[in-house]
């Protein structure tokens, strides 16, 4: 993967290791990783990641338990 230019998400917390990092990648897909884990990396067409994020933000969504 050639060099991508990693922007931390301005709602991940403050400390070291607790980022969300984004890198527009080609073909218009963005790449999502951790920063604690940069080598896994998961690309995501731009409209599958808005639809995630639209659900996640709507009043009905699901909670996520892991």
């Amino acid at each position: 993967m050639n060099q991508l230019e990693w922007q931390k998400s301005s709602f991940s917390g403050g400390g070291e290791g607790e980022c969300v990092e984004l890198a527009n990648g080609a073909a218009g897909h963005v790449h999502l990783r951790e920063s604690d884990r940069p080598t896994e990396i998961t690309t995501v067409a731009p409209g599958a990641l808005y639809e995630l994020l639209r659900t996640l933000k709507a009043d009905d969504a699901p909670t996520l338990r892991g």
